[in-house]
């Protein structure tokens, strides 16, 4: 099924230079304001490369400069541009794409964005590929500080590959900054065989708790959810074909946490260095950092917190101070469709512990 799903998804973006898309994935409002240098950024993307974009949401994650990035499923290169300029000179882009029209068309680009950006040489480049072997495309382990993906988990048949490169290419304390489309339940196996759903990411949309699930199973921290917006299918026969599964794009951050991590929980004290959040971080949709304000946090999150990029921009100090519980077991906080929902001001759904007032578990 694999070979076969990898034809399909290369022929349908390989013709979908000027054609719509079928849903709002691409075209979905974020529930996040767009960080200013992010913001500048993207105002300076030639217009054609932002005009090929089939992505779901902003893969712009905070302090950038100096980092080595893979941007997994690059399509237009857009996301890839946005990062080249923000991780700087000294920083270093990687977009991998199995379709070569779009990396034949992202690579026109690279000397006008150099040039635009005032680079004395690239930081970019595109490589054709598979997300499933990384190995292949001769990217090594632990080599990297961040990878990202826009829209492109779903284009794939086998999820749990991906994630296990992603895992073995990341350093100790690297994110996975994952923007994809998920599905409401598991998407049933009569629908896996239509070439048009699994280009508009519905036929290969993992269920959210499946996403949990494997994340926990390859070696990946909890996720934890940054952002969630409905997804409107627009094509009639496209819903009719559906049957009632509901999408979302959503963002979560993956840590790689390493395996000798302090297991205890922390008062952590935000500093207010982050560029772009001098007044306050937000982490998640759970955890928000106010600059020189006390928290309390959960023994996973002090883990990641120590080894990741932000570690120099708190103040972390070990603490037996039980945490107070944030969110519920069935995994409520982590649920992109009721922090979508929220966004959207609606109701939501009164089952299991989600009777509980949406702002209490999200």
């Amino acid at each position: 099924m694999g070979t076969l799903v990898h034809d399909n998804v290369q022929r349908y973006y390989g013709s979908l230079v000027h054609v719509d898309r079928k849903t709002s994935a691409a075209s979905v409002q974020s529930s996040r304001s767009i960080p200013p240098s992010a913001f500048n950024a993207l105002q300076q993307i030639h217009p054609h490369v932002c005009k090929r974009y089939t992505g779901c949401g902003l893969v712009v994650p905070e302090k950038l400069q100096g980092c080595k990035i893979l941007d997994l499923g690059s399509g237009s290169g857009r996301d890839c541009y946005i990062l080249s300029k923000l991780v700087g000179r000294t920083g270093h882009v990687i977009g991998v794409d199995m379709t070569p029209e779009l990396i034949l068309a992202s690579r026109k680009y690279i000397r006008y964005h150099q040039e635009k950006f005032g680079y004395e040489k690239p930081n970019t480049i595109f490589v054709q590929g598979y997300m499933e072997r990384l190995d292949e495309i001769g990217i090594k382990k632990e080599s990297l500080d961040i990878l990202v993906s826009n829209c492109a988990l779903c284009l794939c048949p086998d999820k749990r590959a991906v994630l296990k490169e992603a895992f073995r290419v990341l350093k100790d304390g690297g994110e996975f900054y994952l923007s994809d489309i998920y599905s409401s339940v598991a998407v049933p196996e009569t629908l896996r065989h239509d070439a048009v759903l699994w280009g508009e990411g519905m036929s290969g949309a993992l269920y959210w708790r499946d996403l949990i699930s494997l994340v926990k199973e390859v070696g990946f921290s909890t996720p934890y959810l940054v952002t969630a917006n409905r997804i409107v299918v627009h094509n009639s026969e496209l819903q009719r074909k559906a049957n009632g599964i509901s999408y979302v794009s959503a963002t979560y951050r993956l840590f790689k946490l390493p395996s000798n991590r302090i297991r205890r929980s922390a008062v952590v004290v935000y500093k207010g260095t982050v560029p772009d959040h001098p007044d306050h971080l937000n982490f998640d949709a759970l955890h928000s950092f106010e600059t020189d304000v006390e928290v309390t946090v959960d023994a996973e999150m002090a883990s990641v917190l120590r080894s990741c990029r932000f570690s120099n921009d708190f103040s972390i100090q070990d603490t037996d101070t039980p945490v107070p519980r944030q969110h519920c077991t069935s995994h409520c906080h982590l649920n992109p469709f009721l922090l979508a929902d929220r966004f959207l001001k609606k109701d939501v759904p009164k089952t299991c512990e989600e009777r509980r007032p949406l702002n209490s578990i999200i």
